[in-house]
């Protein structure tokens, strides 16, 4: 995986602020410390991800949030104004003029991620030009290119209809489209108790630090 370049798409977490649906049945404060958790295992990836790794903060303004974040080398690309789908295609064009070339974007809301399931995204990336891993919401957890995105911006984002648009829109710029197995993002109470199972062995210290954390929240 050391040709592959990491982005991993951040938000500094403030209380009262994200995670919305996890603060309405458990509370503020819970769902502060569900945002700081899950925030913790992308970082964990990050740490023992063996390529560049460049975390982009949703603006300018953390920048130097960002920067004090990992305890290794990395770049910092805070996103730029607009959708999910125009800042996808910011901090990618910026990172391809920069010479990477095969780009592996996640969020910090899915961390049932394994090693293993990142050495599957990046076997497919090796032999196709896009690889989308799909959430059970029709979104998607990870998204990988070895070529620029299409334009992006007109997209369903946060839409069950998300995933397919995004598979369509590369298709239809002539890209060869992957799929990785299917995987969830952490949205609600629900999906929090599902991680209960998901996250029951693994010993990843982020991890373990979530489990801990959902067990006091939902026990």
């Amino acid at each position: 995986m050391s040709q592959t370049t990491l982005v991993i798409f951040c938000k500094r977490p403030l209380h009262g602020q994200g995670k919305q649906r996890i603060a309405a049945t458990l509370g503020k404060d819970a769902a502060y410390q569900v945002a700081c958790a899950l925030l913790n295992c992308a970082l964990e990836d990050a740490r023992s991800w063996p390529g560049p790794v460049v975390l982009s903060p949703s603006s300018e303004a953390d920048r130097q949030w960002a920067e004090d974040l990992l305890l290794r080398d990395y770049q910092v690309v805070p996103q730029c104004e607009g959708n999910l789908g125009t800042k996808l295609n910011y901090v990618d064009q910026i990172l391809r003029q920069q010479g990477a070339s095969r780009l592996l974007f996640i969020g910090t809301d899915a961390p049932e991620h394994t090693l293993q399931r990142y050495a599957e995204f990046d076997r497919l990336l090796e032999q196709h030009d896009i690889v989308l891993s799909p959430a059970e919401d029709g979104g998607v957890t990870a998204m990988g290119g070895c070529q620029p995105w299409p334009a992006l911006e007109n997209l369903g984002w946060s839409t069950p209809a998300l995933g397919e648009q995004l598979a369509a829109a590369c298709t239809t710029a002539g890209f060869q489209v992957a799929f990785s197995s299917t995987g969830y993002d952490v949205d609600t109470e629900a999906d929090l108790r599902r991680l209960l199972d998901s996250l029951a062995y693994d010993s990843r210290p982020a991890r373990a630090q979530l489990l801990s954390l959902i067990h006091a929240l939902v026990d």
